[in-house]
């Protein structure tokens, strides 16, 4: 199948866009290497039409959503990655540190359990039956917005608000 080149590029800087905005407007930034990161965004298209969804470009994708949904980008290991390494695993996403330059970008290890160590979700399982957990939940102070993870974000993506203005829940 012969696509025009023109064609793709057009479809790389219009997802390149869309990703940009919508990472600035929640927080968060596009790796500021411009053709890095659109590479990776080709990644995301070539994904898109192999398996019908977002899948990492630097991951392997078993082509089965309820088994890949941990790794549609953004995917479930960003955000710790980016407190712990200034990047997502791919360096798709980095974090104000790595985009102001004053922290390096490398590479980090694979946060993504093996695929026997996997929890898959199932379809109708209710959210009453959620297990509890160990995670801490964090509260933003200023307009209430949850997640439960390790630390709390380094920007509220709903109300833009710093860490410091998290409290545990």
């Amino acid at each position: 199948m012969n696509v025009n080149p023109e064609v793709i590029a057009e479809a790389v800087e219009v997802l390149y866009r869309t990703l940009n905005q919508e990472a600035e407007s929640s927080g968060y930034h596009l790796n500021p290497d411009a053709g890095f990161t659109k590479d990776l965004v080709k990644g995301l298209l070539v994904n898109t039409g192999r398996y019908g969804y977002q899948s990492c470009p630097c991951r392997l994708s078993s082509g089965r959503k309820p088994e890949d949904l941990d790794i549609i980008c953004p995917c479930d290991y960003r955000d710790p990655d980016l407190t712990e390494f200034n990047s997502c695993y791919c360096a798709l996403y980095v974090s104000e540190k790595a985009l102001r330059g004053e922290v390096r970008i490398q590479p980090i290890p694979e946060r993504r359990p093996p695929p026997g160590k996997r929890i898959i979700p199932k379809a109708d399982t209710a959210v009453s039956s959620f297990p509890s957990s160990k995670i801490p939940v964090w509260r933003c102070k200023v307009c209430g917005y949850l997640c439960a993870r390790e630390e709390a974000p380094e920007v509220c993506p709903i109300c833009k608000a710093k860490k410091d203005r998290f409290e545990r829940f």
